[in-house]
């Protein structure tokens, strides 16, 4: 059985099919999902989503892009996740200069500020990160090391950086999971990368609805196809997809310190 370890249920794509993506992903052999919240008013929707479906789990955070949305503090999140056992992560966060145009670097001290926040608040509840770095890994590594991420781990999702970034954030105790990009001919480097992570360490995501995987890409992505993402990613490692998907499964309960569901 595969999880999805990253995906956006509560998204408007998803508001009148939730039934049917949920027996698309038992179809697929996918048992689980992990719904990410990325701002604090729909945040009540992705736990709705958790506390009504025993095979769906939920996070609670900020996501880097949001800017023009209300700030989580320390506390709330701190609150939120100790009060609630089906929030097993904190975010996602981290940051994001892709779309920094030209402002200046110290123009974005708002998303290290609260990158920040989200790390003590993890600290705090003792639960994991769930981090997004995009054109920002130089910084998304260095806060880590500074905050003390390595006190509670977590994944960096949705990776697309070089081996040395998933180097240094395996070594503060991150696992590095992989979406849909990794299946695209155009991500050859990425790929790459791939091959070198230790299976031990690795986990797979859609982050649905984004980032279909071949054979689906352009079409809207939903949980049931991170079996795709596990499936080519076996073939890339030369292992059989029952060691890719228990591996992964397995991962995916130690770095969110579940009980595994059998």
């Amino acid at each position: 059985m595969f999880i999805d370890s990253h995906c956006h249920l509560d998204f408007p794509e998803f508001q009148s099919r939730l039934p049917e993506v949920l027996a698309n992903m038992k179809a697929a052999k996918v048992s689980h999902a992990l719904c990410v919240s990325v701002d604090i008013p729909d945040f009540p929707n992705v736990l709705k989503l958790a506390q009504e479906n025993d095979n769906l789990y939920a996070s609670v955070g900020v996501h880097p892009d949001y800017e023009d949305t209300p700030e989580p503090t320390e506390e709330f999140l701190v609150d939120t996740a100790s009060k609630n056992p089906k929030i097993i992560a904190i975010g996602e966060t981290g940051l994001d200069y892709y779309r920094m145009g030209d402002r200046s670097y110290e123009s974005m001290e708002w998303q290290r500020d609260r990158f920040r926040t989200h790390i003590r608040a993890a600290i705090k509840v003792k639960k994991p990160l769930i981090i997004h770095t995009r054109s920002a890994s130089a910084d998304t590594i260095q806060i880590m090391k500074e905050e003390g991420a390595d006190a509670i781990g977590g994944v960096m999702h949705c990776f697309t950086e070089n081996y040395e970034v998933a180097k240094q954030a395996m070594d503060l105790g991150f696992y590095v999971s992989f979406s849909g990009i990794v299946t695209f001919k155009s991500a050859k480097d990425l790929q790459e990368t791939c091959k070198k992570i230790p299976l031990e360490r690795m986990l797979i995501e859609t982050d649905s609805p984004y980032l279909a995987p071949i054979p689906y890409r352009g079409k809207t992505n939903e949980p049931a196809w991170v079996s795709k993402v596990g499936e080519f990613i076996a073939d890339l490692r030369g292992v059989t997809v029952n060691v890719l998907a228990d591996q992964t499964s397995k991962n995916f309960y130690q770095c969110f310190q579940l009980n595994r569901v059998i």
